[in-house]
């Protein structure tokens, strides 16, 4: 269950707001609200709601008046969220809503993430909505579409996909989501009646502060008058004379009875004075008005797939400061997902391979779901984005860790039934979660240097050991591992006994030089070098120099730095940086004086570490880098181990105030140009802008999972595991922003303990890939899904003869599912969902709940490049999923469905909004009923997939 904080927030105030809500809805046929975040939702339903409000639920739900909006577990950031956590948690929510209601929500309400996304169209669309609301874009942009009636359009959020995958879209004028709250004749809020919540402490005597004053036969034509024009104003800003007056704000109708008959009296009055006030008024939801919109039949102007990031309220308040905020936070969320990814198709082998196992399936389900609820609710835009409070992370954090250990005792406890283990012998078990063939390092912790690996039949395997970064105890030992795709091997680690050990890293200190007095003449340097480049390093300043890619023999001058800007805490002084904001107060400063260097090299892995002082004498660093780079011996494949300089960064504690960077400057000539992509989905040019005010800030973009910046011929190329940050503040180059430490005296964030005071060492991991552009686009894939879903590494007591279980055994056996190069095997699952796919008979049975479905597999899988990106890797794909599922048993059934699942492809119809392009295409999918299934380039579809004898 989650923490007893989200438990207070609900009960306090989640729960208030739909028991009051749900029985004012009753008192009035006309009365009408609209509900979004299912985790909320879910919880009254489950721990609050009486039998005669889950009634009365079904009832309203019927009649239209309580519509569910996007219906995920949360309203998701847009900025730092990756695209398959995304889908996670609006399928989540979507499969709740539908195994409850038979309900499937069909537009969306994303009001409140900083900034939009252009992939969120393309999610939207292939959920199924008809229309797409949101609210947060900058402010002289959305005040220049107000002006010129441009609020509404439709969105082609890719540049692939188009008007296959588009979405209307509206934005909300400058009042946003909320009423607004200045009433000319009152000195208090206007039109919110119940006040400011209050929790977990309501006041006795039931008056919250800022209540409006009531409607009353003296002051209601005053209040109509007000309403009306405010109606009016924005009118002005649309096309249709529909306008959409959102009423109430965050924490509003706790107390639904005192806002409902309030509003019922000024609707009604406004209603019979139409003629002089030249208004009606009627309670709506989202859908009604999207309806009103789409019944005009206008012709509406096309988006391409430009998001609106970053986000910016007023001149000096960028909201680019969250995508590094809580960096800890960000990489746990990601790893968790990972672990969470692997889980999921482990299990799914697990039960279709051995449908008599001893381990119990609910059990397991319940121990994903632990997981899948975790990673979901951190998603939310107050959550991954670092802006909440310290308790409120720390439940995160609880919730996160808790999944994380479920998962992991439930792989571990799949890998014991089918080892039959017994305790004899330590051994390392890695899974790997890809559906492709992978070759890579796996790092483990041993106590002393002299040690053997060995692999399922005894022979050696490559290996190297060198003493830890992290601890003076305790050594690294790097596996290598090469693992076929959705398989696991095994091996044991075994003290020295004579015969063949792994290689050791053997270490050379140099001494700490002076970077401020380094001798530029007679620079000396040395090189590092595995075979696709060779990396210089400068003896006199021990920074790096240059790297070579040696395929062409092109070398860029490369050298990296730490700077600090440093941000102001006083409001009373200029502008401040908080969880949200970055708000610079000039330029980085270098915060280095002197750097230390140690080379660790052996035949497998050379590592460089590179520690910068403040000064030459300092004891302490804050700062550290760890360089890896990799030889693969012959007989491995090496193509992306070989292609990637690994770097492992320690950042903290920062001094209060302070914002680090890690600067990486080139002789590319890129004319300030950077590219970053949108949620590990798709990439986004990022031309430098000079602003007015504010330019470092409003130069910052989120990378989720790439940036690159090249020229004519080079591109280098940032792959991360967590989002970061990231901008270009000068030619040639690249600036991630890797941790923050803030104190303001705000008022705000002193009420909500929002001011960052982060006081943690950081240890983000960034991988670099240097080459052309054609080299670069078929490695950076691949290699961003390598580095996002690493193998899980399992250590445990298993016998040394295992019973060879079909074909999860890795011996020499083929890969129960390989996916082409340019696919990637997005989900591989067992739900549970308890719902039937046939939607006729799922409305019927909507409320006898079954046993959850184990029959039931959902398969996802996603085109990774765009149109013509790549001669090769661009074409679409035509892929027999009997003939790539046949390892794992004979598919009987595959039905396609809408993104999270509760749509059959076939009957899904969606809006057709006419644009200049009209006529439009129809939702083209090839059916997939012979089971052959065309992928095209940046499509996602996805499969409910039914085997034989299950």
């Amino acid at each position: 269950m989650p923490h007893s904080e989200i438990q207070e927030s609900m009960h306090a105030y989640a729960a208030n707001v739909y028991t009051s809500v749900v029985e004012e809805l009753m008192k009035g046929k006309q009365r009408k609200f609209i509900a979004v975040e299912q985790e909320f939702f879910r919880l009254w339903w489950d721990a609050v709601a009486t039998d005669k409000h889950k009634q009365q639920v079904h009832q309203l739900l019927q009649e239209g008046r309580l519509e569910f909006v996007i219906g995920g577990q949360v309203m998701h950031d847009e900025a730092v969220t990756l695209i398959d956590d995304q889908i996670l948690q609006l399928m989540e929510g979507h499969g709740f809503l539908y195994e409850t209601f038979g309900i499937r929500p069909r537009f969306s309400w994303h009001v409140d993430p900083f900034g939009a996304s252009a992939t969120t169209p393309t999610l939207f669309a292939l959920s199924g909505f008809n229309a797409h609301l949101i609210s947060r874009i900058d402010y002289d942009l959305k005040a220049d579409m107000q002006k010129n009636k441009k609020l509404q359009f439709i969105w082609q959020g890719s540049p692939s996909l188009s008007e296959r995958q588009e979405i209307f879209t509206h934005v909300m004028d400058q009042y946003s989501y909320c009423t607004p709250s200045q009433i000319p004749f009152s000195n208090r809020s206007g039109f919110y009646w119940n006040g400011i919540a209050a929790f977990p402490d309501p006041p006795k005597d039931g008056v919250y502060s800022n209540m409006s004053l009531p409607v009353t036969d003296t002051n209601i034509h005053l209040y109509a008058q007000t309403m009306v024009a405010n109606i009016k104003e924005r009118a002005a800003w649309f096309r249709t004379s529909d306008v959409l007056w959102p009423w109430g704000c965050d924490k509003q109708f706790f107390n639904a009875s005192v806002q409902y008959s309030n509003m019922d009296l000024l609707l009604d009055y406004i209603n019979k004075h139409s003629d002089e006030f030249g208004v009606t008024v009627q309670y709506a939801t989202v859908g009604d008005y999207f309806q009103a919109v789409y019944s005009r039949n206008l012709t509406w102007e096309i988006r391409d797939s430009q998001d609106f990031l970053p986000y910016s309220t007023e001149p000096f308040q960028a909201w680019t400061g969250f995508y590094t905020s809580r960096s800890t936070l960000k990489g746990i969320a990601r790893r968790a997902s990972s672990l969470l990814y692997a889980g999921e198709s482990f299990f799914t082998l697990y039960v279709l391979k051995h449908p008599a196992s001893f381990i119990c399936k609910c059990r397991a389900l319940k121990q994903l779901q632990s997981l899948r609820w975790a990673v979901s609710e951190v998603q939310h835009h107050d959550g991954i984005t670092g802006t909440e409070s310290p308790k409120v992370k720390d439940m995160y954090m609880n919730n996160l860790m808790y999944g994380m250990f479920n998962v992991k005792k439930l792989m571990a406890s799949i890998i014991f039934d089918m080892n039959n283990a017994k305790k004899n012998g330590e051994y390392v078990v890695v899974y790997n979660p890809l559906a492709w063939n992978i070759t890579t390092f796996v790092t483990v912790s041993v106590s002393h240097l002299a040690v053997s690996v060995y692999d399922e039949l005894g022979r050696s395997v490559p290996a190297q050991v060198q003493r830890s970064v992290e601890s003076h105890s305790a050594y690294d030992l790097y596996i290598l591992v090469a693992i076929s795709g959705l398989s696991y091997r095994k091996y044991s680690v075994k003290p020295l006994n004579g015969k063949q050990s792994a290689f050791i890293g053997r270490s050379v200190k140099y001494k700490r030089k002076d970077i401020t007095r380094a001798d530029q003449q007679s620079r000396q340097l040395f090189p590092v070098v595995n075979n696709c480049y060779q990396v210089l390093f400068d003896q006199n300043t021990n920074l790096m120099h240059s790297i070579t890619e040696r395929e062409t023999n092109q070398t860029i001058q490369l050298t990296q730095e730490f700077l600090e800007y440093h941000a102001n805490g006083d409001v009373m002084k200029g502008p401040i940086s908080d969880n949200y904001l970055f708000a610079p107060n000039a330029s980085a400063v270098s915060v280095s004086k002197a750097v230390g260097l140690e080379l660790v090299s052996g035949n497998l892995i050379t590592e460089i570490r590179q520690y910068f002082y403040s000064n030459v004498t300092a004891q302490d660093y804050i700062y550290a880098v760890y360089t890896r780079i990799y030889t693969v011996p012959e007989g491995y494949d090496e193509k992306l181990l070989c292609h990637r300089i690994e770097q492992e960064y320690s950042v903290g504690p920062l001094e209060l105030n302070r914002e680090a960077v890690l600067r990486t400057s080139t002789n590319l000539n890129t004319r300030q140009l950077l590219y970053t992509d949108n949620n590990g989905y798709q990439i986004q040019k990022r031309p430098f802008k000079a602003y007015v005010n504010n330019t470092v800030a409003r130069n910052y973009y989120p990378m989720v999972q790439t940036a690159y910046i090249e020229d004519d011929t080079m591109r280098l190329m940032l792959l991360t595991e967590r989002a970061h940050g990231v901008s270009s503040q000068g030619n040639g180059q690249v600036e991630v922003m890797l941790h923050r430490r803030l104190w303001n005296n705000l008022q705000w964030d002193l009420n909500y303990n929002l001011t960052l005071n982060d006081s943690s060492v950081v240890r983000p991991v960034i991988w670099l890939i240097l080459g052309t552009k054609s080299v670069t686009n078929i490695l950076y894939r691949t290699s961003g899904l390598a580095l996002e879903h690493r193998p899980v590494v399992m250590f445990g007591a298993l016998s040394d003869k295992p019973k060879i279980p079909g074909q999860l055994q890795q011996n020499s056996v083929s890969s129960p599912v390989t996916v082409p190069p340019n696919l990637h095997l997005q989900t591989l699952s067992i739900p549970g969902w308890r719902y039937s796919s046939n939607h006729a008979e799922q409305v019927h049975r909507k409320q006898k709940q079954g046993d959850a479905d184990f029959s039931r597999v959902l398969l996802r899988i996603r085109h990774l490049y765009e149109v013509g990106e790549d001669p090769v890797l661009s074409q679409p794909v035509m892929v027999n999923l009997k003939s790539l599922l046949k390892g794992l048993g004979s598919v009987v059934l595959v039905e396609e469905r809408s993104l999270t699942g509760i749509w059959d492809v076939n009957t899904l119809k969606r809006w057709k909004w006419k644009t200049v392009q009209y006529p439009r295409f129809s939702n083209s999918t090839d059916s997939s009923e012979n089971c052959i299934a065309t992928v095209h380039p940046k499509e996602i579809r996805t499969f409910f997939i039914y085997f034989q004898g299950q």
